[in-house]
């Protein structure tokens, strides 16, 4: 092993790495499929919208099939966006195992997980196959947010890691990703630290992060000289890093002169739940509005979420109210729950519908996965997860139907049809066994 001459500062290391890690646009390295030959592709975006601790499934099931459907209690706050709705019935999880497999494989499709506290792994989400897809075209390749903090330790349902119940999102299947919960941190990562999405502001932060590069790519040639394969190695990794953040700054350059809306840099998570959740969204819509992303994972509610809801009359924690024991007093309880859930889902839909986005809306360019990992709470029943397809899908998505799967196929079916659906088709996804029919059902 070579020693270098030097020793070698390592504040110095540190703060070339801050200032690359920092920068709102650098996402871990990615493989990124050549963008050649699609410029005149639709653009597509996915979302997906998760609502923890199950459903009341008596509320949510629509009545009828194909279009002919009804819409039920907790569906019909959206009774607006129906003709751009597909409700889908009897799809099985992947996984089931209480709320870890609820939520580690809803994006996954895994069909197993971890036995202890310390054994992690899935397999990589749907959202992050697409990430690696759209890594090339803009400056963030995803982002995982969630209305509650993240834990990465400890046991949280049974006795697996409190990961599997905390994101959805997994880069590989031994890497989940931490969902965001903080908005001062989202618009940091979209916007850098410049205090507002003013053109002037992210103009100077341009400047500034090319200034930080070159000083950085600088620094790092001259210290290659000096070190061994090994860190010539990692030092090379990080190089690459660099230049993925520089042409992260050239895509930024091209597209400063979309206006958006004015919008502080929040300080921080508003205590009230509505406040904080209406600047998660606000945020979501301008990454999409921007084409900072096309991809974003979001969790209203973390799995086992105790979240109680008295602004609609329940004060119940929400995880213990799920396991309602079959009275129907408590049920009706929790729908409540759900139909809230849809309610706040109906108000960034109408965002979407409201923001031009080339010969339609986002929400016309949009596929958003809405649901749960769990149906019946009680039993956290893994058969018949409640679970509907909202958006356009830039033109590859038939709304306005219920379908009804009699034979219970897997979640990971429905993710690998969703990935045909954005144009970026693939053997797999977890342990899929095929394509999932959504555009027509024999009889419907």
């Amino acid at each position: 092993m070579l020693v270098p001459k030097h020793a070698l500062p390592r504040r110095t290391i540190l703060r070339g790495m801050g200032a690359t890690i920092g920068l709102p646009f650098l996402e871990a390295m990615l493989p990124a499929f050549s963008a050649r030959g699609r410029a005149a592709a639709p653009i597509h975006r996915f979302q997906t919208f998760y609502v923890p601790n199950g459903m009341a499934m008596e509320y949510w099931t629509p009545k009828g099939e194909g279009a002919g459907f009804e819409l039920s209690p907790i569906l019909e706050p959206l009774a607006a966006y129906r003709d751009q709705m597909l409700v889908l019935s009897g799809i099985k999880a992947s996984w089931n195992y209480i709320h870890a497999g609820a939520s580690g494989s809803f994006l996954t499709g895994t069909p197993r997980g971890g036995k202890t506290e310390i054994e992690i792994f899935a397999d990589v989400s749907m959202d992050q196959l697409l990430a690696r897809h759209f890594a090339s075209d803009t400056q963030v390749a995803s982002l995982e947010m969630s209305m509650d903090a993240p834990a990465n330790a400890g046991a949280c349902t049974g006795n697996l890691s409190c990961v599997y119940t905390h994101t959805l999102s997994w880069r590989s299947a031994t890497q989940p990703l931490p969902m965001e919960w903080n908005p001062r941190a989202v618009f940091e990562r979209l916007f850098g630290d410049s205090g507002s999405t003013d053109k002037t502001a992210r103009e100077a932060r341009l400047r500034q992060h090319k200034s930080i590069l070159d000083s950085v790519a600088d620094k790092l040639a001259s210290l290659k000289r000096d070190l061994g394969p090994g860190d010539q190695s990692k030092v090379n990794e990080y190089a690459d890093a660099i230049r993925d953040v520089e042409r992260r700054i050239a895509r930024a350059e091209e597209q400063q002169d979309i206006q958006l809306p004015t919008i502080d840099q929040p300080q921080g998570a508003p205590a009230v739940f509505e406040d904080h959740l209406a600047l998660m969204l606000d945020l979501q819509l301008l990454a999409f509005q921007s084409d900072l992303t096309r991809v974003i994972s979001f969790m209203i509610g973390k799995e086992q979420s105790a979240r109680p809801y008295p602004q609609i009359g329940v004060p119940e924690a929400h995880h213990p109210l799920s396991h309602h024991n079959d009275i129907p007093e408590l049920i009706a309880q929790m729908s409540k729950i759900n139909r809230y859930h849809t309610q706040l889902f109906s108000k960034y839909l109408a965002r979407l519908r409201e923001t031009p986005d080339g010969d339609g809306s986002l929400l016309d360019h949009t596929i958003i996965l809405y649901g749960a990992g769990i149906s019946n709470s009680q039993r956290h029943s893994g058969d018949n997860l409640p679970l509907m397809l909202v958006g356009g899908g830039s033109g590859r998505l038939k709304g306005g139907r219920h379908l009804k799967y009699t034979d219970k196929p897997m979640m990971a079916n429905l993710l690998m049809t969703l990935m045909d659906k954005m144009d970026v088709p693939v053997d797999h996804v977890g342990g899929s066994t095929g394509k999932l029919p959504i555009d027509a059902l024999a009889g419907i």
